[in-house]
């Protein structure tokens, strides 16, 4: 009787299955072109490499961040050969905080990296251009971030505290003493904020913090156990010496600890305060928020006797500058409390021609009350999956106008393709460059009825 073969491999009938290549591993490498997202695009023994910091043209020495079947995801830990483009790195942190990918480029080239994404999707997935490109929207390239939100965590094994942002492809915490894309006003919370908190008895029970600069600054901590009376001093202490709000995050929603403070910003053109809680959403950069509401109301050109609908409302942004102009604003939000908070901003700035209703608008537009007497024009600002369900209804309101502000080039494209089957022209766009130093596009179309 023959001797069983123990330990046999079959290879499978796809061929033999390319070595994984392992995380940390170096690789030089000659960058091609750029991706959408800005990183460089590299090719080497049937893969393709992503790297973080690199601009075409260059040869770079890249470290590896991951790698799933043919695609290896990297950054730039070299430069042998750099591109006329490159320039210093403004930021000390560059390279491993996650958070500004690229600040290597010039300003004017981020921006038409930016225009280049949205020329690209608009005329691969919806295949049309614009009859008329918009100017770039932007305004400084540092100093504009107003909100951030800072990493904490606890390494127990090393026994200290970590504070900062994330690293680039990773989870690991990247300590930040100064951030040139912060406002002035957090410069000196953030650069004091890891030594007062290691101050705190309880290190391992903090979560994150928020930094906030409105009309008001203010200091958001998220603690997972209960603080004590002295770590609550600390705290106060603290954000006493910066002139800066106490708001705490433990069960439930966040509260201020001085329950009469508030938060809020102002729309300074149209003389409006706008009171917010932090979970909610609004625009990081103030200059280019203000810049994009003017922009949005002159491509609508709302009128006097006007019906107008703003979908995806959030706090007003855009509603309560467009009730000084028009007859009636009815809004429209998924998030209830954010409804709550808009009626509330409508109201205290003395605007009575708005309304204001939640309904989930990721459905198709159904017959809701609000929507059958029709409107003369809609503004739309949805998230990053955009509005597909909504658009298809969108010709059925009588609309003939239709200002639709995008964070995702990729969705804003897809639902020009319904736009257009309902007989609606692309007359306008241009990017808005709310997040400089970042690949991330911000856009705004104009539509128009045929």
């Amino acid at each position: 009787m023959a001797k069983p073969v123990r330990g046999l491999r079959f290879q499978p009938s796809g061929g033999s299955r390319a070595a994984q290549i392992p995380v940390g591993k170096k690789q030089r490498l000659t960058i091609e072109r750029l991706a959408n997202d800005g990183r460089g695009i590299a090719f080497l023994e049937g893969r393709t490499w992503f790297v973080v910091g690199a601009l075409a043209g260059e040869e770079v020495e890249a470290r590896v961040l991951g790698a799933h079947g043919k695609v290896v995801e990297a950054r730039t830990e070299r430069v042998f050969s750099a591109s006329d483009l490159r320039r210093p790195a403004p930021c000390a942190h560059a390279g491993r905080c996650g958070g500004c990918s690229v600040q290597h480029l010039p300003h004017d080239e981020q921006l038409a990296l930016k225009q280049r994404m949205l020329a690209e999707q608009l005329s691969r997935v919806a295949g049309v251009e614009p009859e008329e490109w918009a100017p770039p929207l932007s305004g400084p390239e540092f100093g504009y971030r107003r909100r951030a939100r800072v990493a904490v965590r606890w390494d127990a094994k090393a026994k200290k505290l970590e504070v900062g942002f994330r690293a680039a492809g990773s989870q690991d915490i990247v300590a930040i003493d100064e951030c040139p894309v912060l406002v002035q006003p957090l410069q000196p919370i953030m650069s004091r904020l890891p030594a007062m908190l290691q101050r705190l008895s309880k290190p391992q029970a903090l979560g994150h913090v928020e930094l906030f600069s409105g009309s008001a600054i203010a200091v958001l901590l998220r603690h997972m156990a209960p603080l004590s009376e002295a770590d609550l001093e600390i705290l106060q202490a603290f954000c006493a010496f910066h002139e800066a709000q106490l708001w705490l995050h433990g069960e439930g929603e966040p509260q201020p600890v001085d329950p009469d403070q508030a938060l809020g910003y102002r729309l300074e053109p149209w003389n409006l305060q706008l009171a917010y809680r932090p979970g909610d959403f609004v625009q990081v950069n103030a200059g280019v928020n203000e810049a994009m509401v003017a922009q949005a109301l002159e491509w609508l050109a709302p009128q006097a006797d006007e019906r107008v609908l703003d979908l995806f409302c959030g706090l007003g942004n855009f509603a309560l500058p467009l009730a000084q102009n028009v007859r009636e604003v009815v809004a429209v939000e998924g998030v209830a409390t954010m409804v709550a908070r808009a009626a509330e901003n409508a109201a205290s700035n003395n605007l009575h021609n708005t309304r204001f209703f939640q309904a989930d608008l990721s459905q198709p537009l159904s017959d809701a009350e609000w929507a059958r007497e029709g409107f003369s024009a809609v503004l739309l600002d949805p998230p990053r999956d955009g509005a597909f369900e909504v658009v298809r209804k969108l010709a059925s309101l009588g609309a003939k106008r239709l200002v639709y502000v995008s964070c995702n080039p990729a969705t804003l494209a897809r639902d020009t393709v319904e736009l257009v089957k309902q007989g609606y022209r692309l007359k306008r766009a241009g990017i808005l460059d709310m997040f400089p130093q970042t690949a991330h596009v911000e856009a705004m179309a104009l539509f128009e009825a045929s």
